[in-house]
């Protein structure tokens, strides 16, 4: 039968443009009329015909060479868009045991010298069977792509019977078509393809459908396919000079196949590994990092440095040895690619740590990469220093520690921390932490990291040292004495030697050879001892540097507590958590400003985050005891922990770890069996109990009292023994927390909504009551046993003065709140009564509104009522027993020169302050007053007070106020920085609750941004950060502000500069966020605003008299995106130019 003679660079050619150009023209019949009409092409009519041509095969193959068989195999794969896949596999496999009896047939053949012309026959029928199974791959591959494209069961009509398509998968056959190549190329090529280019032809023939599978992110993700492909292409590349177009195929594919970054790293590092063919690595690291890249491009670099990262980790080996090449890519554009020679580096300093070999080579090249990592900590890119911070935070958890480059690394973590990148921050703080978990100082003490301890444990060493160190003058321990070592060594010529006098030398005795050994042998152990000491001591020294710089970062961390990037903050709660596990000391006080972040605002999942983090961060630190412990022992455990949270707690602390505990006794995390614990230390009669723990344990169960009423409720009867009675007449500061916790029986606002607890009131008789209210009657005894009663009865009656105007001040204001709780009571019964009323008829319901409107009350008159009792009852009632004291405090305050008792002038003023938020008539007769003692008063409490009233006030009756705010504004410039503060907390609640109008006084908030009081500058910094949030707040102000701020020249002109680049960073973030919306007309209004302020700036250059102040407005001009030529001109003229065009 009649053989065809193939020719591969003809197939090739015709495959390559088009494979429906190639002829088929000894195909059968039967597929010849398909031609026109390829849906024809099923299966009843391709069986009949490739049937034949699989026996035939399977019997030679040789039977491939007859024409019609090449020919119908090649229409059919012309057509394998229509082609059904059951044929398509039926190809496949034919093709594929094909090749492979060839390569049994070759393999037979080759060395026998016999069958030696049979081999251009060998030659053709493997180049026939390599370019088929090559079209029948990429048949295959274009079946699977076209499968995984079109969404599955579109049609909800039954499927075609006969046809099982979708069941067909095609990897095992791909896996098997592997294996084959792999066989084949096992064989010795050589002898059949004599020339490189045909060598190099079939080659490719085998290696193209491998890389065409590979372009498929989905079989690259087959571990079994993958494995075989690069077996393939190893085998090629190893013993058939496929090296340099496998250099140019793995360029393509990092170029433009980004899921083929880490599988070609892994390819080369199993050449290198397995097969022993490094070159081509080296080759294609060369080349890699002569590339230049376009900084528009972020493909190419993002493939190309994941490459590199995967490679440098697979196989560090080779990666090291092209470092000085790759090194230039560190001065790349693209930042993607830093980062990866960053991790590159990384990789290395962990592939060398883990060496045996310690030469100086081995040293200088761990130097060389610390030193690169060191230098990336300040690259222009927030990602790289990210990268180089997560870089550290691995090679932290290397065996080898490297202390010093720790050190280094724990000083630029800490450096990092005030990154204005929150990304970098936030690693920052990761790192510290890692050094923190893995520090290398655990050999002697273990891992705790107590300053206090470490600095005891070196003075220790140091007087051991100090002790066995000679005398100053001795001789050192086997050394030379320090004044010979400055002896010219010219005078001891041999001359003077010669004539030196000669001591005469006795023998030496038995007992004196004994103390010449005894000698030696002290100095030596003291030499011993001396320099391990002098180890111990120096570790000790390291030791404490880290612990300084941790010292010095967890500062810094607090700051970051109060950041608006919520993942920042809980990696800051992480820090803290760690530290305290290590007995950082500074540490202690981030957990307790942790607590502020309870108030972070839920309204966003991270917000939430926050608060479920620093929940859960408490619970570890305070609220798990040890696994070994016994409930009642971690019961006491807890108790105790609770109890400490209160200890040196400020007020505002105190208010947060409210709020945190009632959020944990809500979430059920406090068991009762901690509360009955507290309750015992509270009531417990024993002496033994310290103050402040029985402080603690009331004040935490009145927190706890905030969640749950019943808490306190049943213990009323302890209170009364224990903070009502002796303890509490012992310790007055127990008696005021006791008392809180009475006032949580009856909760009020939001959680009297809440709260499911009923507890009715007591009566006026009750022992709880009598006992607030009793008074000592010592007043008797004292005369009856006192030598001099008046003196001390005088005393006493100041103190008690000051007692009763506290009484009467804080009276008025409770009973205030008193009728606002009476009022809210009777709008609650009313609807109530109204909901019970809802199934009446509209008659009913009109005759009760009638009767209502004759003889009931409604809310409106009640409110009116309320009003009045308050207006003119309380303090103006002749009923009233405040009223009486209206006058008195009134007088006591105006004459202070009479009363002149320190303590009585501020309860006085205190009673003053609360009677006038009580009525606006008293208020408004008393207000010049009160404001000149906010102004001359020498007491600073006393001015803060008045502060806050005046704040008070403007809630309560607004109009006197708003007339008088100047006031209030000059104490920011207050002597004393409590006041300021205090002033400064004040108008901020006023200013953003809208409560009081801003009149230009904005300047005087705006100076407190450069205050030396550190608590000062940023509460002004949170309130014009709050107010920017305000419709365009700060822009409206700028020029009032500007105008104030530059006057006179006082302000220093830097503080002036920081100041207003502050302020323009909300107009120049304002603009920005416009920006970015989608509408053109959102943006125009930020423009505009920008635009007119230049303006109203530039206009005031040609009125500026001195220097200081044009350039104090140029500076402000040079911040702002005006965009204005004129006034760009303006300000490159100078000031000179401008003040003679004036």
């Amino acid at each position: 039968m009649a053989m065809m003679n193939f020719d591969i660079n003809d197939a090739l050619k015709h495959y390559m443009s088009d494979p429906t150009t190639i002829s088929t023209p000894e195909a059968d019949g039967a597929l010849l009329e398909c031609e026109n009409d390829p849906e024809g092409l099923t299966n009843p009519v391709i069986n009949p015909v490739l049937n034949p041509i699989i026996d035939a095969v399977a019997d030679n193959p040789d039977a491939m060479m007859r024409p019609q068989h090449v020919d119908s195999l090649q229409f059919l794969l012309k057509y394998t868009s229509v082609l059904p896949t059951h044929a398509l596999s039926k190809i496949f496999d034919l093709v594929m045991s094909g090749l492979a009896a060839e390569a049994d047939a070759i393999s037979n053949d080759i060395d026998s010298p016999d069958e030696q012309d049979t081999l251009a026959h060998h030659k053709q029928l493997l180049e026939m069977y390599g370019f088929l199974l090559q079209w029948t791959i990429a048949a295959v591959e274009a079946k699977a792509a076209e499968k995984s494209s079109v969404p599955a069961a579109r049609s909800r009509g039954k499927p075609k019977k006969g046809t099982k398509d979708d069941s067909w998968d095609s990897a095992t056959q791909l896996q098997a078509a592997l294996e084959v190549m792999c066989k084949v190329l096992k064989l010795k090529l050589a002898k059949i393809f004599l020339t490189t280019s045909e060598r190099d032809t079939f080659i490719g023939l085998l290696t193209r459908p491998v890389y065409m599978i590979l372009e498929s992110e989905q079989r690259t993700k087959m571990t079994p396919i993958r494995m075989h492909c690069f077996k393939v292409l190893c085998v090629a590349v190893k013993h058939h000079g496929h090296g340099y177009a496998a250099q140019i195929n793995v360029i393509q594919n990092l170029t433009y196949f980004e899921h083929l970054s880490e599988p070609m790293a892994e390819f080369l590092h199993i050449l290198a590994e397995t097969y022993d063919y490094p070159q081509l690595t080296d080759e294609l690291l060369r080349e890699i990092s002569n590339k230049e890249f376009n900084s528009n491009d972020t493909r190419g670099p993002k493939s190309i440095s994941a490459f590199i990262a995967k490679l440098s980790e697979l196989a560090p080996r080779l990666v090291i040895k092209q470092m000085t090449m790759l090194a230039k890519q560190l001065d790349s554009e693209s930042h993607t690619l830093r980062c990866a020679l960053i991790e590159v580096c990384g990789n290395m300093v962990a592939h060398l740590s883990r060496q045996d070999e310690r030469s100086e080579n081995h040293k200088s090249q761990l130097n060389a990469f610390f030193d690169v990592l060191e230098e990336r900590f300040l690259d222009v890119n927030p990602y790289c220093r990210c990268r180089t911070l997560q870089v550290y935070m691995r090679l932290c958890e290397l065996e080898q520690k490297f202390p010093k480059r720790r050190q280094k690394a724990a000083e630029l973590a800490c450096r990092s921390l005030e990154d204005k990148s929150s990304n970098v921050r936030r690693n920052a703080i990761k790192l510290l932490g890692t050094l923190v978990k893995t520090h290398p100082f655990t050999v002697m003490h273990g891992a705790q990291l107590s300053r206090k301890e470490w600095q005891q444990r070196h003075d220790k060493v140091e007087e051991e040292l100090n002790a066995l160190q000679p005398p100053p003058g001795m001789p050192g321990l086997g050394g030379v004495n320090e004044a010979n070592v400055t002896v010219d060594n010219d005078l001891l010529d041999e001359a003077t030697e010669v004539g030196s006098p000669q001591k005469p030398q006795r023998p030496m005795t038995d007992e004196d050879r004994a103390a010449a050994v005894r000698k030696a042998r002290e100095d030596a152990a003291t030499g011993e001892a001396i320099e391990k000491l002098t180890l111990t001591r120096r570790y000790y020294n390291e030791a404490l540097k880290f612990i300084d710089v941790l010292h010095d970062a967890t500062a810094i961390v607090c700051q970051l507590l109060g950041s608006k990037n919520k993942s920042e903050v809980i990696e800051a709660i992480d820090y803290f958590e760690i530290g305290d596990a290590y007995n950082i000391e500074q540490n202690k006080l981030g957990i307790r400003r942790m607590l502020r972040l309870i108030w972070t605002k839920g309204n966003s999942d991270e917000g939430k985050g926050v608060q479920m983090h620093l929940i859960e961060c408490y619970r570890r630190l305070f609220f798990e005891a040890p696994e070994t412990f016994s409930p009642n022992d971690a019961a006491n455990y807890v108790a105790r922990n609770m109890i400490s949270l209160t200890f040196g707690a400020t007020p505002a602390e105190l208010t947060s770890l409210e709020q945190l505990l009632a959020t944990m006794m809500d979430a059920g995390i406090i068991p009762d069996v901690v509360v009955s614990k507290l309750w015992q230390v509270y009531g417990v009669q024993r002496r033994e109990i310290s103050r402040t723990q029985r402080r603690g344990a009331i004040i935490v169960l009145g927190m706890l009292a905030t969640a749950n009423p019943e808490i306190v409720i049943g213990e009323i009867e302890t209170m009364l023994r224990t903070g009502l009675g002796s303890h509490g007449r012992d310790d007055l500061q127990l008696a005021k927390y006791t008392c809180i916790a009475l006032r949580r029986i009856n909760p009020v606002g939001r959680q009297a909504k809440e709260s499911t607890a009923k507890f009715a009131r007591l009566p006026n008789d009750h022992a709880v009551c009598r006992r607030l209210a009793a008074i000592s009657e010592a007043i008797n005894a004292i005369y009856a046993i006192s030598k001099h009663p008046d003196t001390l009865c005088s005393a006493m009656i100041r103190r008690k003065t000051r007692q009763l105007l506290f009484v009467v001040g804080h009276v008025a204001i409770k009973q205030i709140v008193h009728l606002e709780l009476c009022e809210l009571d009777f709008k609650r019964r009313k609807q109530e009564k109204e909901k019970m009323a809802g199934g009446k008829t509209d008659k009913e319901k009109e005759d009760a509104d009638e009767l209502d409107l004759i003889g009931g009350t409604t809310e409106d008159d009640f409110t009116e009522a309320m009003a009045h009792i308050r207006e003119r009852e309380l303090l103006y009632g002749p009923s009233s027993l405040l009223a009486l004291f209206g006058p008195l405090v009134s007088d006591v305050c105006a004459k202070n020169n009479v009363h002149a008792d320190k303590g009585l002038q501020a309860a006085a003023t205190l009673c003053l302050a609360k009677l006038m938020c009580v009525s606006s008539e008293y208020c408004e007769a008393n207000l010049p007053l009160l404001i000149t003692i906010m102004e001359r008063s020498p007491d600073a409490t006393v001015r803060s007070n008045a502060v806050i009233a005046l704040g008070d006030m403007a809630v309560c009756f607004n109009h006197l106020i708003d007339e008088n705010t100047d006031f209030l504004y000059r104490r920011l410039a207050d002597d004393d920085a409590s006041v300021k503060r205090t002033c400064l907390m004040t108008l901020t609640f006023l200013i953003l609750a809208g409560q009081v109008k801003v009149k230009g006084q904005l300047g005087e908030m705006a100076k407190c941004l450069e205050d030396e009081d550190r608590r000062i500058a940023d509460l002004a910094r949170m309130f014009f950060t709050e107010l920017s949030t305000k419709d365009n707040a700060v822009y409206n102000h700028f020029v009032d502000m500007f105008s104030l701020l530059s006057a006179g020249g006082r302000m220093d002109e830097e503080a002036f500069r920081r100041i207003i680049r502050f302020l323009l960073g909300f107009v120049e973030k304002a603009s920005t966020s416009s920006a970015r919306t989608n509408s053109p007309a959102d943006r125009r209004p930020q423009d505009k605003h920008a635009k007119q302020l230049a303006e109203k700036l530039a206009a005031r250059l040609a009125r500026c008299e001195t220097e200081r102040q044009w350039n104090d407005v140029a500076f402000a001009l040079g911040l702002l995106p005006h965009k204005n030529e004129e006034i760009s001109k303006l300000v490159s003229d100078g000031f000179r130019v401008v003040q003679t065009a004036a």
